[in-house]
């Protein structure tokens, strides 16, 4: 489907073995602000966008966000690489290590699992677009949590990327947003579905 570079789109290289830190991380694979879910919600909605430059804009997202489950895994991965059971005992990382040994499992930093039920795909363009930008400022708000009790450099550097890539994607749904509601009646846009309502919709 895609061909890009198979390498991470910003470096990881983590020298301690951590499973605190990696309980942690995890959120940003299957919690409800993580990557999972932005790549599920973007990739989805980009079907019934009315605005085909914004239904591009959702692929290219979507796709980046991807990108950033494979560095999210790849943080988890090495903080976990080493693991000793008496690591994952000590550092409160035994029940996970319990039923996925070091695995990847997509679940929140407080062990709730992936739930497709935590994300929007609404087909309403209006409402979706609103909804990313939404999605955009939490996961930016999960990260500042993350880079406010984490202190390893090397951990610290990726998370940091990520955060900045959460403003800029940000900044690109509030772009898209005035750009659905310009093919809409300025006064009168969020009285209908766009996707649904395609008669609104300026020629």
């Amino acid at each position: 489907m895609w061909n890009y570079e198979k390498r991470l789109q910003y470096p990881v290289n983590i020298k301690n073995t951590c499973p605190r830190t990696a309980s942690l991380i995890l959120s940003q694979f299957g919690g409800p602000d993580g990557e999972l879910s932005a790549s599920m919600r973007y990739l989805a909605q980009r079907y019934s966008m009315p605005c085909k430059e914004v239904g591009g804009l959702l692929t290219d997202i979507g796709t980046e966000e991807l990108g950033h489950l494979e560095i999210i895994c790849a943080m988890v991965y090495q903080l976990t690489r080493n693991l000793t059971p008496e690591q994952a005992k000590t550092a409160g990382f035994d029940a996970y290590y319990i039923d996925h040994t070091t695995g990847h499992w997509p679940a929140a930093a407080a062990g709730i699992p992936f739930n497709a039920c935590e994300f929007q795909s609404k087909g309403d363009a209006v409402t979706d677009i609103f909804e990313d930008l939404a999605a955009e400022q939490k996961a930016r708000v999960v990260y500042e949590n993350l880079i406010r009790v984490i202190d390893d450099p090397d951990v610290l550097a990726p998370l940091k990327f990520l955060r900045a890539r959460e403003i800029v994607h940000f900044q690109r749904f509030g772009e898209a947003l005035e750009k659905v509601k310009e093919k809409l009646d300025p006064s009168n846009y969020y009285y209908f579905n766009p996707e649904f309502d395609k008669k609104i919709l300026k020629s």
